[in-house]
């Protein structure tokens, strides 16, 4: 079995113990927390904490499974005893076994559930920052680390929001909020039932709308990026689909020399939302 596949089928099985919760030492269950309540590892939560979120239940390392001290857990369990937290100290074996992750880093948390925003909250946020919108949507990404990695450079790009489909999409979920380095609680993201009718509506209120695809014209030399944008990433194995960029107004491309004929969805955002930033700055000067 390769490497790639083991790795694969080590995640299934931990979120099917993830949702099956478990017994043993530590008390309480993990069985009916929902993707968008889980928190995992330490700067997940400390973010959490940091942006307000309520935590209700907490797992975390027994001291007696720890070769030595642990300051930084240990700041953190104070923050959340003065938060009201319930806490239970839980055997090493037993966070491996609820974790959604690979790396808890020893603390699991229920949190109360991540608020999905509205599109018309991101628009008001350019709107008070003065620029014009730069919305990021995500057209059937599935993996929760591209989504939690997008999430963090939209974060340092200075996007208005992440506009994700209900179905057939990654959510807010541990994984994207532990690849997001914190930044899950700060970009506004919305669930949308239809993407396509979504680019429709921003269409209509005067947002460009560029697709970034295979074939499309170099984003480096597009004289569109200072306008109000809307990005279309597509998902990780097949793009862009065919109905979301009918709708769009355009299709941007990213130039590439190598053998290899694609880059990874969240690396891609990556270098059009910081080109899109880029442009703007240099025009702001």
């Amino acid at each position: 079995m390769s490497r790639g596949r083991h790795k694969k089928n080590q995640a299934s099985k931990r979120r099917g113990r993830a949702r099956s919760g478990g017994g043993g030492k530590g008390g309480g269950t993990a069985a009916s927390m929902q993707p968008e309540e889980r928190i995992e590892g330490r700067n997940a939560l400390t973010e959490a904490l940091n942006a307000g979120r309520k935590i209700k239940e907490v797992w975390y390392l027994d001291s007696a499974d720890q070769n030595k001290a642990d300051r930084r857990l240990q700041e953190i369990l104070q923050r959340l005893r003065a938060e009201g937290a319930v806490l239970h100290p839980t055997e090493r074996r037993r966070l491996d076994e609820m974790a959604a992750t690979f790396s808890h880093q020893g603390i699991i948390a229920q949190a109360e559930p991540r608020r999905y925003a509205e599109i018309s909250e991101m628009l008001a946020l350019a709107e008070a920052r003065d620029e014009a919108p730069f919305l990021i949507l995500l057209d059937r990404i599935q993996d929760s680390g591209n989504l939690g990695a997008i999430l963090r450079t939209a974060d340092a790009a200075g996007a208005h929001g992440v506009i994700i489909p209900k179905r057939r999409s990654a959510c807010l979920d541990a994984v994207a909020a532990k690849a997001s380095a914190g930044a899950v609680e700060y970009v506004l993201c919305a669930q949308v039932t239809n993407l396509n009718q979504t680019i429709i509506e921003l269409k209509e209120q005067n947002i460009w709308v560029a697709g970034l695809g295979m074939g499309g014209d170099n984003i480096f030399s597009s004289d569109m990026l200072q306008l109000p944008l809307a990005l279309v990433i597509g998902n990780e194995g097949e793009g862009l689909s065919r109905s979301a960029e009918k709708h769009c107004d355009f299709i941007l491309g990213i130039p590439q020399r190598g053998k290899i004929n694609s880059l990874n969805a969240s690396a891609a955002a990556a270098v059009a939302m910081y080109e899109v930033l880029r442009q703007r700055e240099a025009a702001a000067d």
